[in-house]
C-alpha cells in the first residue's frame, strides 16, 4: 500500500467516524466532527498539492481519530 492509498483508507475510516459523531444526541459531537472533516479536507489538499510530506502528516493525524 502506497501513501495515497493509506490516506484515502484512513479518509474512508474517518468518515464512518464522522456518522457517529454526527449522531451524538443535541449537537455534542459536532466540534469533533468538525475537526475530522477539516483533517479529511486537509488530506484531499495534500494529495492534490502533490505535497507527500503533507500527506504523511494528514494520515498520521487521521488515525489519531477513534470512534
Amino acid at each position: 500500500m502506497n501513501i495515497i492509498e493509506g490516506l484515502h483508507s484512513e479518509m474512508d475510516r474517518v468518515r464512518e467516524v464522522i456518522k457517529d459523531y454526527d449522531e451524538v444526541p443535541n449537537n455534542a459531537g459536532a466540534f469533533a466532527s468538525g475537526m475530522m472533516k477539516y483533517a479529511i479536507k486537509n488530506a484531499e489538499d495534500m494529495i492534490a498539492n502533490g505535497d507527500t510530506i503533507g500527506m504523511v502528516q494528514a494520515y498520521n493525524y487521521l488515525k489519531g481519530f477513534e470512534s
